[in-house]
C-alpha cells in the first residue's frame, strides 16, 4: 500500500471489496485504529456522568473506531464512502448505524442532535481533487458548515489526520474556523517520524475556559509540561478562534464641515486648479429637495 493512499484513487474505489477485508483483518491497522480512537475519545473530553453519547464517525470505514465507541457504550453513527466498507462493518455486525454518503458533499443529519465527532485518518481525502468538479476548499466548506450544524452548542469534533503538509493542515484548519469553530491542533509525539499523529480538535460555538485544548503527548506518553524552557512543537499548536473578515465601514460624506471643505478647496487652488472663493456660503447646510 502507498504511504499516500488519497493519491491512489478515490476512496470509493480504492477501498473496493479486496482492499476492505484486508484492512479490516490486518492485526497492525486494528491495533492502530484502537490507539487512535481511544486518543479521539480522550481529546473529545465527554462529561463523565457515566451517560452514553450519540457520537458521529466520520469515515467510520469497516467500524474498528466504532468498536471502541461500543465498548466505551457509546451510541453513534458511522458514516462512508466506501460501500464495501459498510458492506464488511455489517457482515461483523457493528452495534452503530451506517450511511453511506460523501462527506465532501455535507452531513444530512438534524441539526443539533450529535454530542461529539470523531474522524480517524479521512479529512485529507477531502483535499484531493480526483474530479474536475470536485474543489477541496468548497468540499471542505460543505463538510465543515454541516459538521457545525449537526452538533450541540459545546460540543467536540476531533479529526485525526494526515497531512500531507503544512499548506495542507492549514486549508484544512482554516476552513473549520471559518464554518464558525474554535480550537486547533494538537500533535503527538512532535519529534518522531513514525509516530507524530496530528488531531484537529474543535468545539462547536465560541470558545470557553471549558473548550481549552488537552496538552499534546510527548515520546515517554505522558502530557507535556508548560514549561517556558519546553519545545514549542511538544505543545498543542495552532489554536485559532472563529474570525470573520469586517465588513468595511462606509464613510459618511455628509456633515464634513465648513473646515474641510475650505481645506480642500486650497489644495486644489495649490494645484492649479480653478476653484471658487470662500464665502460665509462655503459649505453651508442645503435644504432637503423633495
Amino acid at each position: 500500500m502507498p504511504s499516500r493512499p488519497e493519491l491512489t484513487a478515490p476512496p470509493e474505489f480504492f477501498y473496493n471489496e479486496e482492499e476492505a477485508r484486508k484492512y479490516t483483518t490486518s492485526s497492525r491497522i486494528i491495533e492502530i485504529q484502537g490507539k487512535l480512537t481511544e486518543r479521539a475519545l480522550e481529546l473529545l473530553a465527554l462529561p463523565d456522568d457515566g451517560v452514553p453519547r450519540l457520537l458521529l464517525d466520520i469515515g467510520c470505514g469497516s467500524g474498528l473506531s466504532g468498536e471502541t465507541l461500543s465498548e466505551k457504550e457509546h451510541h453513534w453513527i458511522g458514516l462512508d464512502i466506501s460501500k464495501s466498507m459498510l458492506d464488511v462493518a455489517l457482515e461483523r455486525e457493528v452495534d452503530g448505524d451506517l450511511l453511506l454518503a460523501d462527506m465532501g458533499q455535507g452531513l444530512t443529519l438534524r441539526p443539533g442532535v450529535i454530542d461529539g465527532a470523531i474522524s480517524i485518518s479521512a479529512v485529507q481525502w477531502l483535499c484531493n481533487a480526483d474530479k474536475s468538479s470536485n474543489e477541496p476548499r468548497l468540499r471542505l466548506k460543505a463538510f465543515f458548515g454541516s459538521l457545525y450544524r449537526c452538533l450541540t452548542r459545546g460540543a467536540r469534533a476531533v479529526l485525526q489526520l494526515y497531512p500531507e503538509n503544512e499548506a495542507q493542515l492549514e486549508m484544512i484548519t482554516a476552513s473549520a474556523m471559518r464554518s464558525g469553530f474554535a480550537g486547533g491542533v494538537v500533535v503527538d509525539f512532535p519529534h518522531s517520524t513514525r509516530a507524530k499523529k496530528y488531531f484537529l480538535v474543535l468545539t462547536c460555538g465560541p470558545p470557553s475556559l471549558s473548550s481549552a485544548l488537552p496538552k499534546a503527548k510527548s515520546e515517554d506518553g505522558e502530557s507535556c509540561s508548560d514549561d517556558s524552557d519546553s519545545d514549542e512543537e511538544n505543545k498543542t499548536v495552532s489554536i485559532s478562534d472563529r474570525r470573520r473578515p469586517r465588513k468595511k465601514q462606509k464613510v459618511n460624506k455628509k456633515g464634513k464641515g465648513r473646515e474641510w471643505v475650505v481645506k480642500k478647496k486650497e489644495q486644489m487652488r495649490k494645484k492649479g486648479h480653478s476653484v471658487p472663493p470662500d464665502t460665509k456660503y462655503t459649505a453651508r447646510k442645503r435644504k432637503a429637495h423633495f
